[in-house]
């Protein structure tokens, strides 16, 4: 078998640092990727820049046949990497240059410290493991965002990329070929243009395609001067909209400039003999900021059949109302009466959402020179102003004669959409998505860029006409995310807020309406001015990639055309891209038809062969099931292997909670013929992302790397069987060496359980298949059983820190394995703003809307019967622990399990007067376990406390007697009683302290009963 010089990716990566990189850039907007135009879960520029030098670059570490044949003796696995000397050199050469004195003050302190270190000891980079070091500390510093356009640091990554090309057979003069099946939002291949790589990027969406075009081909080939006539341009469009607009958004008599107008839509009241118009709202909050707070103020008139409404400035706490409408219900402030979901849905269906017939609530101006918000109800002339745009965009759209109409009128799915909610409201066309005065603006807009379009043809040459055009249709695409009438309103930061806050289209009841002319967030201007940050910020983009729309199944590459592929595949069932990209599409279609055919000369993004999990049907295909997702993925992969060259690298990036997603996506890189060589978990989420407490998320993005399992003229290698018995052996082995690296690098819980898929995936992929003694085949399915019982195992070892967990019983280990499975996914519970902003149907009975947050801690039930497993437990066995409710497992809070560790009688103990109860008591069952005839909280004495039949068990009986106060009782059960004088009680409590989110009450409850343990003596 033929072997190749290893990469660094696949013997180390500073994974701790980058994160941190990767983590902070999600907070970075100014000249930005994700400035260019929304996409979804677009990959982090700081991880995608650090895994691709990485993947390029040869590890100079030189292992020799004879260290091979040493480490195999010794029971370890070493595979020869003859790193080319070239490369080497270069990189001796390189480092040495990057660590002198002069360029110190470029690098992270961290670096600087060694650097002051090396002048006392000069570091010559003979040594090859020091050389390693000091290119993984380059990659390092190379992640943070601000060094990505220093041209030390970009001189230095394209030198040391051409030199690793070259000295790995690359002919002189070209540079390596990083291909994107998958290239979505574009940071994969910007990344790889920018450390000197060539790039091809394909998508299937052509909204991703063009975002591609953009940064891949327009930015590296026209440069600054991009910028130059993006500016003009976008500057003429400004000042000819404001021309055609002016009259419709109007300044007040008083100068003062309205920036959002906040409505409602409204629904005739059900209840017997009222037939009131109640407006839809889900907040009265205008501002939250205690420097000018305001609110609504609803006065219903009976005799009218209608709610008037006021504003209230700097209202009294607690005196501020509810709004209308909750958990999809409304009720009417003039009867009372609650006029169902169901109802709803169908009077705003007859009313395609009824966008058109919502009220306007409050105008919301600033005034100049001044700072702050002022509210105002609405007057006649922002009345007639609405009027007036109505009749403009009715003469306008019938004037019409282009062969697209002026307002969208391309059809919505029809079918229940877990993701849109339009087609239930009746909002078929995505132009009822939009109120008549926005469809008017952004056709404004449109017609506008096409002109531009005529314009740049006279004078320019027609492709940077091509690339001025489509910036500025992105500029438009941009707006109508802010332009909608499913916009809400932030009480707390003061504006508008825009659609796609997160991966869908909800409904909003109540919506604002911003002015694009104004020169408030999110206007015209804004967004231009955004847009030539990134414009003007990656200039240095020195040769142009490609980008192209095809299917990543048909890639239109030759065989063996890149040294390496590096992707993002779609993440099985959770997000729909080209359901979501079509309400940008209608819009960008509407600009760019003419100029970019091949693009936008459909009737909607294609979908047919779009590689997710979708339950709602899809023409021409019907349901995408699993197998729909895995025989689509294997295809993918198979073809990504095709194009990669044999000596070449692959990287494959997912982050999903859902081991369905993760079996299927690692079957197909199986069928592929893909050999896994090593995995690098990637913290790219926010440390403050809202997530529900509880919840097992991936904070980290799992990089995959990969091999062709081929031979050197690139025909797949169908020989080498594996031992299942060998397999087995090494496997606890692997887990073993590579969870305390994780570990170190701060990589735990659910992350850490991913990340070892790759070592576990080295061992089985490495062979053709794997076989028992009987001949049968081992699946891959089968073997990932064995690998989350060797991962649960290795995970419960930290966990109790070399004791022997066999001490414990099952519901203390599963207890134990389940918190540390959550730890790198717990977060704090969502700030009630942003709660104001969820789904306004979030608790519809449509059966597609979201659920509430189930108490407790939260697994997918794969996951969890997967863990459970690997301990040598199953789930039916502790159902006191654990509750199974369809695709879900939950860890049963401590307090659930009051009365079946305490039993029934003591359910039935006196409570204390509620005005006596202490504030921590938050949960009823405390109530429960209070005796007011004493005047303090004390334990019913007929009452027996039993012991608990697990260790577990009187832990958590132990934590709820000191939550209910109960000193007394608590010690007597500890000492007297004898729960604390078994010393595996104060192992698993210390354990469950470290493990439980320290936000949690079970957390400060078992922190109670430890800080009890030295003053009983125990």
């Amino acid at each position: 078998m033929t072997r190749y010089p290893k990469r660094l990716i696949e013997v180390d990566l500073p994974i701790r640092r980058i994160s941190i990189h990767a983590r902070r850039e999600k907070s970075i907007r100014h000249g930005h990727i994700s400035t260019l135009h929304i996409w979804w879960a677009r990959r982090p520029l700081a991880a995608c820049r650090a895994v691709i030098c990485a993947a390029l670059w040869p590890d100079p570490v030189d292992v020799s046949e004879q260290d091979v044949e040493a480490a195999r003796k010794d029971g370890r696995a070493l595979e020869p990497n003859v790193c080319p000397p070239a490369f080497r050199a270069k990189a001796k050469q390189e480092m040495l240059a990057w660590t002198s004195f002069e360029r110190q003050m470029l690098l992270s302190e961290e670096n600087r410290v060694r650097f002051d270190a090396a002048r006392k000891k000069p570091v010559r980079f003979d040594d090859a493991l020091e050389l390693r070091g000091a290119l993984l500390d380059f990659i390092a510093d190379f992640a943070n965002w601000d060094n990505s356009t220093v041209p030390e640091y970009l001189a230095t990554a394209r030198s040391l990329t051409q030199a690793a090309h070259e000295a790995l057979g690359g002919q002189a003069g070209t540079r390596p070929l990083v291909v994107d099946p998958f290239a979505g939002g574009g940071s994969i291949p910007l990344e790889a243009l920018r450390v000197g790589a060539d790039t091809f990027a394909s998508d299937l969406n052509p909204v991703a395609v063009l975002l591609n075009k953009v940064v891949l081909e327009y930015i590296p080939k026209y440069g600054q001067r991009l910028a130059v006539e993006v500016r003009k341009w976008g500057e003429w469009i400004k000042s000819e909209a404001e021309k055609e607009l002016a009259e419709f958004y109007p300044k007040d008599v008083d100068g003062a400039t309205p920036i959002a107008y906040l409505w409602a839509r409204t629904i005739q009241c059900e209840g017997p003999g009222c037939g009131a118009e109640v407006p839809l709202i889900r907040s009265l909050w205008l501002s939250k900021r205690k420097a000018n707070l305001h609110a609504l103020k609803l006065v219903p008139d009976r005799s009218k059949k209608r709610v008037e409404v006021k504003i209230v400035p700097k209202p009294v706490a607690g005196t501020v109302g509810n709004g209308t409408v909750a958990k999809g219900s409304a009720t009417c402030p003039c009867c009372g009466y609650t006029t169902p979901a169901t109802a709803i849905r169908k009077q705003l269906k007859a009313l395609h959402g009824g966008s058109e017939t919502a009220r306007l609530l409050c105008v919301v101006t600033t005034r100049q020179g001044e700072s702050g918000r002022y509210f105002r109800l609405p007057n006649e002339q922002d009345v007639a102003t609405v009027r007036k745009a109505e009749a403009r965009l009715a003469k306008l759209v019938k004037a019409h004669r282009e062969r697209l109409s002026l307002v969208p009128d391309e059809r919505v799915n029809p079918l229940p959409h877990s993701v849109n909610r339009l087609p239930i409201y009746g909002m078929s066309e995505w132009g009822h998505a939009f109120m008549p005065r926005q469809a008017l603006t952004l056709a404004t807009f449109t017609q506008l860029v096409k002109k531009c379009r005529a314009k740049l043809n006279l004078n320019q040459d027609q492709d940077i006409s091509e690339a001025i055009q489509s910036v500025l249709a992105l500029a438009v695409s941009r707006l109508a995310d802010i332009c909608n009438a499913l916009c809400p309103w932030s009480s707390g930061a003061q504006q508008v807020v825009h659609l796609f806050g997160r991966q869908a289209i909800p409904m909003t009841w109540d919506f604002a309406e911003t002015s694009p002319v104004s020169g408030a967030s999110g206007d015209f201007s804004t967004t231009i001015g955004n847009m030539l940050r990134l414009l003007e910020r990656e200039t240095h983009l020195q040769s142009p990639g490609h980008a192209e729309m095809a299917s990543a199944t048909q890639h239109p590459l030759p065989d063996n055309a890149a040294q390496s592929f590096v992707t993002d595949p779609p993440y099985y069932d959770s997000i729909s891209y080209a359901d979501l990209s079509d309400f940008f599409y209608v819009w960008l279609r509407r600009s760019l038809q003419d100029a970019l055919p091949d693009l936008f000369g459909f009737e909607e993004t294609p979908k047919a062969k779009e590689i997710i999990v979708e339950p709602t049907s899809v023409t021409g295909v019907g349901v995408k099931d699993q197998k729909f997702y895995l025989d689509n993925m294997g295809r993918a992969m198979t073809e990504a292997r095709r194009v990669l060259q044999p000596s070449g690298i692959g990287i494959i990036v997912f982050a999903h909670k859902s081991t369905a997603g993760w079996e299927a996506q690692l079957q197909g890189m199986m069928q592929a013929g893909l050999i896994v060589t090593a995995s690098w978990p990637i913290d790219t989420e926010r440390e403050d992302k809202v997530s529900g407490i509880g919840q097992a998320r991936l904070g980290s993005s799992i990089h995959l790397v990969c091999r062709p399992r081929e031979n050197p003229d690139g025909s797949l290698r169908a020989d080498g069987i594996g031992d299942w018995r060998d397999v087995l052996q090494e496997l606890p082995r692997r887990i073993h060496e590579w969870m305390p690296r994780l570990a170190e690098e701060g990589v735990v819980g659910a992350d850490a359980i991913f990340a070892c898929l790759g070592p576990a995936l080295e061992i089985f992929s490495r062979h053709s298949h794997v076989e028992k003694a009987s001949g049968e085949a081992v699946s891959l399915k089968e073997y990932l059983e064995h690998v989350w019982a060797a991962v649960a195992k290795e995970a419960l070892a930290q966990v109790f820190k070399d004791a022997d967990t066999t001490g414990f019983e099952p519901d203390a280990r599963i207890t134990a394995m389940w918190l540390w499975t959550l730890t790198g996914g717990a977060r704090v519970e969502a700030s009630n703003e942003k709660e104001d902003l969820e789904d306004d149907d979030a608790d519809e009975q449509s059966g597609t809307s979201r659920k509430a947050k189930p108490k407790g801690f939260v697994l997918e039930f794969d996951a969890a019967r997967k863990i459970a497993q690997g301990l040598g437990a199953t789930l039916e066995d502790l159902s006191t622990v654990v509750e199974v409710k369809g695709d879900t497992a939950r860890l049963l809070p401590v307090s659930e399990r009051a009365t079946m560790l305490f039993g029934k009688d003591a359910g039935q103990t006196p409570t204390m007067s509620k005005k006596k109860k202490d504030k921590q008591l938050k949960l009823g069952l405390f109530d429960e376990l209070i005796d007011e005839t004493k005047g303090e909280i004390a334990w019913k004495e007929k009452a027996e406390t039993k012991l608990g039949e697990t260790t577990l068990d009187r832990i958590h009986q132990s934590m709820i007697l000191f939550a209910a106060g109960r000193g007394e009782a608590m010690k007597r059960f500890l000492v007297d009683d004898g729960a604390g004088q078994d010393q595996r009680f104060w192992r698993l409590a210390q354990a469950l302290s470290a493990l439980y989110p320290s936000s949690s009450d079970e957390k400060r409850w078992v922190d109670g009963v430890l800080a009890r343990k030295k003053g009983l003596g125990l």
